[in-house]
């Protein structure tokens, strides 16, 4: 039985040693080169941190080091966090302070940014490279580490301010994956275009089935998303035959023109996730690529990426949704009503999910991971846990799920999912800042920021730059005398979204 993530690495090595696994604009590695290398990172890390089954962040960026890195984490008996190079420096510090890495893993290119970063201990990679492979001390941190033990922490927005680490097991990503290859089909001839940034989970499905079937991943550009056609002249460079990319840029490249100009012509296989689907952009794409399969998933990452598929073979309308199908195995999704029964076929619920492929919960926080994990209402006998996702969906005539709504204020925002609440923390913390909220428009996939206050909007977006993530930041500042409250003296957030929206129609 595999108990290791690792061993999708080891085993391929040994049978494809010399294939490219992974590359970017400046490097490739082959899978025993990979394997090696992780090796190397592993034993220098195993020599530095005392004990197995402990955090170790990793600065990440887009690059086939950072790759490494993770992967030495795990040889290392460790679990890996990767944290955005390009993060805010007091987020960063705020998910460190979470944290409290035994360790953190950074690129010469780092080493500024890691002087600002606190008291933890520092390893450079390109030092860990260096040192000699330790098999002895490899194999007895190994051992320490179960299938139920982390695999890594990714970290996401959170209400409050406070970004939530979800903490996910070896065992959640191997059962995942090894569904995932044979559900989509993922073969050694693939050759994927990685869009997802490590920090994000919808990586994970670049990576371990990668490492599983010998399939090969070119980590695209990010400059290549800003410029359709260059992102379509790098597929077809590269030859790269799957994608597997979020919703927004699956949108992005749709509504730029570029697929009726200059189609994908290497590409056969299309996976899709992170946010709503679109019929109209889905035909686009169809009628540039008529051959090729597109699959549209669904899960946040308290599942371990997806827990629900549906394989795209009939016809939309432009104005149809599209479903997001039915459960992968071994996990189960329930729709349940407020009153925590069931919901019956085509009356809404809030999509709950039972299975192998759940997180073990938020990082060092056990009030939430018991809110978000409780136990399932309908089995009273034992212990099991469910995620209540906060997503609302129904069940079509065909027994297929179709989502409908978020039940709070968590959007989905370029592929990222996003706590509207972190935001409006981040104004209430400007001293010119009275009061503020953010409203999303979901069709223009826009974060609109209502405030009163006197710094004008573009002081306040420079501002706010230092504060958060570059996918957090609004779109469109509105600034206002005052704001509207309703008679519980509260934000009328309604009445806000009813005038945007009234606003938006009447352009």
């Amino acid at each position: 039985m595999q108990k290791n993530l690792l061993e999708y690495l080891e085993h391929t090595a040994r049978r494809l040693g010399d294939k490219i696994a992974f590359s970017d604009e400046r490097e490739s590695v082959t899978f025993w080169g990979l394997n090696q290398r992780s090796r190397a990172i592993g034993t220098a890390l195993a020599q530095a941190v005392p004990g197995a089954n402990r955090p170790v962040a990793v600065l990440a960026d887009r690059s086939v080091m950072t790759l490494t890195a993770m992967l030495g984490v795990l040889a290392g008996g460790c679990y890996y966090v990767p944290v955005d190079e390009k993060m805010p420096q007091s987020r960063m510090q705020r998910v460190l302070g979470q944290l409290e890495p035994a360790a953190v893993l950074y690129q010469e290119k780092q080493r500024k940014l890691t002087e600002q970063l606190g008291d933890y201990p520092m390893l450079r990679v390109e030092d860990c490279l260096k040192g000699e492979t330790d098999p002895g001390l490899l194999d007895a941190r190994r051992r320490q580490v179960l299938d139920v033990d982390p695999a890594y922490v990714i970290f996401t927005s959170g209400s409050t301010g406070d970004p939530k680490g979800i903490v996910v097991s070896h065992r959640a990503v191997i059962d995942f994956t090894d569904w995932y290859v044979e559900a989509v089909d993922v073969r050694e001839g693939d050759r994927a275009g990685n869009q997802a940034p490590f920090f994000f989970d919808l990586s994970v499905k670049d990576i371990y089935p990668a490492l599983k079937t010998g399939a090969s991943v070119d980590i695209l550009p990010q400059k290549c998303f800003s410029f359709p056609m260059l992102l379509v002249q790098r597929l077809e460079e590269q030859h790269i035959n799957s994608l597997n990319w979020a919703t927004s840029a699956f949108h992005l490249v749709a509504n730029s023109g570029v697929l009726q100009k200059h189609p994908p012509k290497t590409v056969r296989k299309v996976r899709i996730g992170g946010e709503a689907l679109q019929a109209r952009q889905l035909n686009l794409w169809r009628k540039a690529l008529p051959e090729a399969e597109f699959v549209n998933l669904y899960g946040p990452t308290e599942v371990t990426v997806d827990c629900c598929y549906f394989p795209i073979h009939r016809e939309f309308a432009d104005t149809e949704p599209i479903p997001i199908g039915v459960a992968c195995e071994n996990m189960q999704v329930i729709l349940l009503r407020e009153d925590g029964t069931p919901a019956r076929p085509g009356e809404p619920g809030e999509i709950c999910v039972r299975g192998s492929g759940l997180a073990q919960g938020y990082y060092g926080d056990w009030d939430k991971t018991a809110a978000a994990f409780p136990q399932s209402p309908m089995n009273p006998w034992y212990s099991d846990r469910m995620y209540r996702t906060g997503d609302i969906a129904v069940e079509n005539e065909r027994g297929e799920l179709v989502f409908r709504s978020r039940k709070d204020g968590q959007i989905k925002h370029a592929g990222y999912r996003i706590e509207l609440g972190e935001i409006e923390t981040a104004l209430s913390s400007l001293s010119e800042i009275q009061e503020a909220i953010c409203l999303f428009d979901p069709g223009r996939d826009k974060i609109i920021c209502v405030y009163a206050g006197e710094m004008d909007s573009k002081t306040l977006a420079v501002s706010l730059r230092g504060i958060l993530p570059r996918y957090m930041l609004p779109n469109i500042y509105r600034q206002k005398q005052q704001l509207p409250h309703n008679a519980n003296g509260k934000i009328d957030r309604k009445a806000l979204k009813q005038e945007y929206d009234a606003e938006h129609n009447g352009l």
